[in-house]
């Protein structure tokens, strides 16, 4: 028998998800395959999917290859040209201000992120637009990025050598022995993800004074080649400058001080003065209330998903209680409109999300009928028969006041009629500002989808698969009707506790490995996974049973607490609901 030996061929093929096929040399990058695209610049391109895996556009193809283009609308391109801009503006920060040093730290809705200057005064307009001015000649200048892996105990040498010790401490609980660094020119550092190849992808961007520092504008993910207008967030900024000045009181500023504090022991301790500190919070807040308690009636609370929402209304109602206001839940959910009056999205599925697909009118006669102590029979909606039903009959007595939660809570529709002094509005969120190191964010809405796969398996038997799948759709209705009503509160609540990720991490990670390879699922926990490998992980018995956390985790003692109020029955008696 003759055995016959082929050479390989030249070139190889790359099959684009929507049926295209490039043919190319092969050890082409990708990058220079999907240039072929007839489409390439109107969302453009700044990773791939390759055979099911995430990659830079720098991606060798070896061998015909199934790809699919990762652009700067999708979650993975945003990440992908954030990390890259945010790299580009570290870099020219030390080109001009080499004895200060720049933090990241967090984001806003409108894209962008806010950042602080150490070591020196804050950035002057001048100085801003010369910063802007240098990452612009940058960008004209194509600079690669390059990516190199080095042993563990170089890169440590590195950032001790340039006074990083943020990012000494962080490596310190590395279990792998090498790291994956870029360089730009002179400068390195690791970055949580990939880069685009070169600076030249990074053209739109710019530089806005703010507060005390100044926010990086990027593009978002709607519009990947536009800047929008930035909006004011003065109570955001704020909220989040609180829960920085709790971090430091408690010594706690990155990941690496937080594993610090997990290997000392001290972990117990932060648990205590974490929750002591929302404890105070929720107080404060219950005082406010309290104090206007002769003008406030409705007390409204929204916030996006896995915030911690329920939790934190039940605690607050116990403070009210204790100031001798009793609390009177009204479900904005059974003012849904009958499921054929429901509004479709653009996909002409049923927009539930949607402030047109519940009853505002009726509801805010409600509210209106309540606060004037007149009995009103409450609907009530069959979710199962998609109807709204006649539900109890309730009537407000002097010392109780109105408790609605629910995502339109700041949204000036609900209850468009009833004077601001009767509202009191609560923005609820996990903001937290516990970063890996000054350049790394931790993202909060890795937090709230971390929180989120934890109750979903718990309560609903949903495989993290599931919550992934949904997380998309559950982000984009919080864009349309959560974030652009956040500056309306009255008071925000950050729900962020600084040792959570620790305590999750036990949790999360074998659900994450479960999400089986091939899917886009798969990338998502990939990514997740390899974000939790910074984290020492924490014995969540130590974790108080009143906890928001417990919502998440399970066994909190608020589990079956129920408010009650009074409900009129057929025969004008007074009765009890719980």
């Amino acid at each position: 028998m003759v055995t016959q030996v082929f050479e390989p061929r030249s070139s190889v093929e790359v099959m684009i998800d929507n049926g295209i096929i490039l043919n190319g040399p092969r050890g082409y990058n990708v990058g220079e395959f999907l240039r072929n695209l007839p489409d390439y610049q109107l969302d453009p391109i700044v990773g791939a999917v390759v055979n099911g895996e995430l990659r830079e556009l720098t991606f060798p193809i070896n061998y015909d290859s199934k790809v699919q283009p990762v652009t700067m609308s999708s979650a993975d391109g945003a990440r992908i040209y954030r990390r890259s801009l945010t790299f580009l503006l570290e870099a020219a920060f030390n080109d001009l201000y080499p004895s200060s040093s720049l933090t990241i730290d967090h984001s806003i809705a409108s894209g962008g992120y806010y950042c602080q200057v150490f070591g020196r005064n804050p950035l002057d307009v001048n100085e801003l637009n010369l910063l802007e001015k240098y990452m612009k000649t940058m960008v004209d200048s194509d600079l690669p990025f390059i990516r190199q892996e080095i042993p563990l105990v170089e890169a440590v040498a590195y950032f001790d050598s340039i006074g990083a010790i943020d990012k000494v401490r962080l490596l310190s609980y590395r279990t792998k022995n090498y790291l994956t660094l870029y360089k730009l020119r002179n400068r390195m550092d690791y970055h949580h993800g990939y880069m685009v190849p070169t600076t030249g992808y990074l053209l739109w961007f710019s530089l806005i004074p703010t507060n005390g520092g100044f926010t990086l504008r990027f593009p978002n993910r709607n519009a990947p080649t536009k800047i929008l207008p930035l909006p004011e967030y003065p109570k955001l900024l704020q909220t989040f400058r609180q829960y920085g000045d709790w971090l430091n009181r408690l010594g706690i500023s990155t990941v690496g001080s937080l594993n610090d504090a997990i290997r000392a022991e001290r972990i117990r301790e932060v648990i205590l003065v974490s929750e002591a500190l929302h404890d105070q919070h929720i107080t404060n807040i219950a005082g406010q209330i309290a104090d206007k308690s002769d003008q406030v009636k409705v007390v409204l609370i929204a916030g996006p998903s896995s915030s911690g929402k329920t939790t934190f209304a039940k605690r607050l109602s116990i403070a009210l209680l204790a100031r001798g206001l009793s609390p009177f839940p009204v479900e904005m959910d059974n003012y849904f409109f009958d499921r054929d009056s429901t509004p479709k999205d653009d996909k002409g599925e049923f927009d539930f999300e949607s402030i047109y697909a519940m009853d505002t009118q009726r509801l805010a006669k409600d509210i209106e009928k309540i606060i004037d102590g007149q009995p009103v029979n409450l609907p009530k909606f069959n979710f199962v028969d998609g109807k709204s039903e006649s539900g109890e009959i309730v009537q407000l007595e002097s010392n109780e006041i109105i408790i609605l939660e629910g995502i339109h809570g700041l949204n000036p529709q609900l209850i468009p009629n009833l004077p601001s002094l009767r509202l009191f509005r609560i923005y609820v969120s996990s903001l937290t500002q516990l970063n890996l190191d000054r350049h790394n964010r931790v993202s909060t809405t890795d937090n709230r989808l971390i929180r989120r796969i934890a109750r979903d398996a718990r309560e609903r038997g949903y495989s993290a698969r599931n919550t992934l799948m949904r997380w998309e759709s559950v982000r984009l209705g919080e864009k349309r009707n959560i974030f652009p009503f956040q500056e309306n509160a009255d008071v925000m609540f950050n729900s962020a506790l600084v040792y959570e990720l620790s305590a999750l991490k036990p949790i999360i990670e074998p659900l994450l490995l479960q999400v089986q390879f091939g899917t886009h699922e798969y990338i998502e926990a990939k990514r997740l996974l390899s974000f939790l490998e910074w984290f020492l992980p924490i014995d969540i018995e130590l974790i108080p049973d009143n906890s928001i956390l417990r919502e998440f985790i399970g066994n909190s003692i608020l589990h079956d607490f129920k408010l009650w109020h009074h409900k009129i029955n057929t025969n004008g008696d007074y009765g009890i609901i719980y």
